[in-house]
């Protein structure tokens, strides 16, 4: 019997990025149930000879035009398949808004949501003239996609899997989308995130960050650090005044912002800021607590692999890896980001009680085990087979 056949249609996929991470998991996993065609203008880190790769050339340029070319031309690919070489999906699956015409959607983020909250960032009142360009280009390209989620998940017949609770949330909130929409949390690699592992690397690891004996690491992994809560983390470092305390801050931004508060609290040789390594277990592997007190954040996978390291994490209300912490068991959860006060209470108790951090950890490590891979793609299947069954009524 021949497999069903299933277009993915994305501008990349890789490894290294959260989403193109999960469609590339899950493509590995299921390429042998369905009949995979990919069109993207870039393919990495799967097995191409257990999927069909319709490159789709890139248009170099600003995001915004590189993005409008990518949109019309996977519809040009995929109607010229069709046309010339009969080649029709069962499933057209897009991870975002990549087209129209998608049978099943992933939705990591709502733009209409995203857009709301940096408003007041974006008013050109509010930036340099210099910067003005890119504030035009980013609010420009904000309300193109946001005008086409609107397009595309209204559509009751169209299932949807969210990466969390808090996006489901925010599809109702902003398109009154409640119906077949399914939540799919991301997996993790166990593999390279586990307590043996992070117990193996922790002397090199903390070597490789100039980390003495006696300092108490707390990590904050990812970009755009403003909203991963850096500014609170450093405000509540500052409270606490311990000189054993140390900030690991792993990612892409710009550090300059934060050299005010550094000298503020006279953190100067306490915060280091770290570039971004594909071997990310070995700062998971120096840290002895992760703190990510986001101000908006969908589903974070830092803080998950932190907890599959055994490390005791601290994230916010706010943040979408909250609906698989335990508050007290497995995790901590402060109900505003911007509460320093109880942050810096929370980061005083991990680092004075070693039996709590060796609860948290452990408890942690348990919890992050039930999110594989293998799980995310049989949840993805199913939101595929339900595609499926949609696409023939």
């Amino acid at each position: 019997m021949p497999k069903p056949c299933i277009a993915v249609v994305s501008p990349f996929v890789d490894k290294r990025h959260g989403t193109e991470r999960r469609v590339a998991e899950c493509i590995q996993r299921l390429a042998g149930e369905y009949d995979i065609h990919v069109y993207s203008n870039r393919v990495e880190d799967i097995d191409l000879d257990k999927v069909v790769w319709r490159r789709i050339p890139a248009l170099p340029g600003p995001h915004i035009f590189a993005y409008l070319w990518w949109f019309l031309a996977n519809h040009l690919w995929r109607w010229s398949d069709r046309r010339f070489c009969g080649f029709a999906p069962e499933v057209v699956y897009s991870p975002g808004i990549n087209c129209l015409d998608a049978d099943a959607v992933s939705v990591h983020v709502v733009f209409a949501r995203l857009l709301e909250s940096v408003r007041d960032e974006l008013r050109l009142s509010r930036n340099p003239v210099a910067t003005w360009p890119q504030i035009i280009h980013r609010r420009m390209y904000y309300h193109l996609i946001g005008f086409l989620e609107g397009r595309v998940y209204p559509r009751p017949d169209r299932p949807l899997a969210v990466i969390s609770r808090k996006v489901a949330a925010d599809l109702d909130r902003y398109f009154g989308r409640k119906n077949h929409v399914r939540v799919v949390y991301g997996g993790l690699d166990i593999s390279r995130f586990n307590p043996v592992r992070r117990k193996s690397l922790r002397s090199e690891a903390r070597s490789a960050v100039g980390l003495a004996e006696n300092d108490f690491a707390l990590l904050l992994i990812g970009n755009g650090w403003k909203n991963k809560g850096l500014p609170s983390l450093l405000e509540a470092v500052g409270l606490l005044q311990d000189p054993r305390l140390v900030v690991l801050v792993a990612g892409k931004d710009n550090p300059l912002p934060y050299q005010a508060a550094i000298r503020r609290h006279h953190l100067e040789d306490r915060v280091r800021f770290l570039p971004p390594r594909p071997d990310v277990e070995i700062f998971y592997a120096a840290a002895d607590a992760y703190v990510g007190p986001s101000l908006e954040d969908a589903f974070a996978q830092p803080p998950a692999e932190a907890m599959a390291s055994s490390l005791p994490v601290i994230v916010s209300r706010k943040a979408g890896v909250c609906e698989i912490i335990s508050h007290g068991s497995d995790g901590i959860i402060i109900e505003e980001p911007e509460d320093v006060r109880t942050l810096a209470e929370w980061i005083r108790r991990l680092l004075d009680d070693p039996i709590l951090r060796s609860v948290l950890g452990r408890n942690a490590a348990q919890t992050a085990k039930k999110f594989t891979w293998e799980r995310n793609a049989l949840e993805m299947k199913a939101l595929f087979e339900e595609a499926r069954v949609s696409r023939k009524r």
